[in-house]
């Protein structure tokens, strides 16, 4: 049978083959990776001081400890205003656990600082393959850790913690919820897991159809995960903590918040963890959006689909941290 992907959205479309054009590097391997780190460090749209100041929100730089006592940088954002203790938001950024820092996809959680006077922090954990699993999602889990300890210092109600991700993000934010489950950690009012990165296993339909033509193909997925896992990748011994879609119970964690494109290779693992966590009782809401590609909503916000995405994710926000 011809393999056939969804076509994409006709506005995400032309703006697709602008945003390929402008990319540094196609598929990413061991030749790629460090082009496109270089180029992930002027990625940082909206965080310009100028534009942080028209919305009054200000930004701490500290260092916190992570995984194995090591030092690592955190971005905390807040209005200018913040006063007292209110929700705080824990950002997890993407990259295929392979390229990224913190500040990469940071504007997403902008308005749920304005509108909602959320404090935001965000962690550098340390990526692959120079630091394989665990580093990475252990040093999520341990920023976690810290800005709950923390939370009276930062201005946040330690009751009322909500952790973000994107991509290799949303799958790390995935696998700390589920740590924080199994150990007994902080206590998440939400997880808002925006195209997460879930499965390591490669079987999926999305994974064969997404081949050419997108920001995050196949052969770039295998190699993030290769990069994360080594010769485990696909196999038995891999932890449910580095790729949540293994876990079997999901029964424990907090309400979820999925949304993906239906062109992406995440698509079909993303469906499957709502389904999974809809079978352990948890008030899960996703949405595949018609004709997205890998990151559609924050390449190109000015598509109406995107303008859709956003809205339906920020009154998921608004609806688990707003103020009452």
């Amino acid at each position: 049978m011809t393999i056939v992907r969804p076509a994409h959205d006709p506005e995400l479309d032309a703006a697709l083959e602008i945003i390929l054009q402008s990319m540094p590097v196609g598929t990413m391997n061991e030749e790629t990776v460090l082009a496109m780190r270089d180029a992930n460090l002027e990625l940082m749209p909206g965080l310009a001081e100028d534009e942080l100041a028209a919305l009054g929100i200000i930004r701490r730089e500290l260092e916190i400890p992570v995984y194995e006592g090591a030092l690592v940088k955190v971005s905390v954002f807040a209005r200018s205003d913040h006063a007292g203790t209110g929700p705080g938001i824990y950002h997890v950024n993407g990259g295929g656990m392979i390229t990224g820092h913190r500040l990469l996809g940071i504007q997403q959680c902008l308005p749920w600082i304005v509108e909602h006077d959320a404090v935001v922090l965000t962690v550098e954990y340390r990526l692959a393959p120079e630091f394989p699993d665990p580093y990475p999602v252990e040093d999520s889990y341990a920023g976690l850790v810290w800005m709950h300890a923390n939370a009276p210092q930062l201005g946040i109600d330690p009751a009322q913690i909500l952790i973000a991700g994107a991509s290799a993000g949303g799958g790390l934010s995935a696998g700390t919820a589920l740590l924080a489950r199994d150990r007994k950690g902080p206590a998440l009012v939400g997880q808002v897991l925006m195209c997460p990165m879930l499965d390591d296993r490669d079987e999926s339909a999305s994974t064969e159809q997404i081949t050419e033509n997108s920001t995050w193909t196949r052969d770039s997925n295998r190699y993030g995960w290769s990069s994360l896992l080594g010769e485990r990748k696909g196999g038995e011994n891999v932890s449910i903590y580095a790729a949540p879609a293994r876990a079997e119970d999901l029964s424990g964690l907090p309400p979820t918040y999925i949304d993906c494109g239906s062109a992406e290779v995440f698509r079909d693992e993303d469906v499957a963890y709502a389904s999974k966590l809809w079978e352990a009782g948890i008030d899960a809401e996703l949405h595949v959006w018609a004709g997205g590609f890998h990151g559609f909503d924050m390449m190109a916000p000015h598509a109406a689909v995107s303008q859709a995405a956003i809205a339906a994710r920020d009154s998921w926000v608004a609806r688990h941290i707003g103020r009452r």
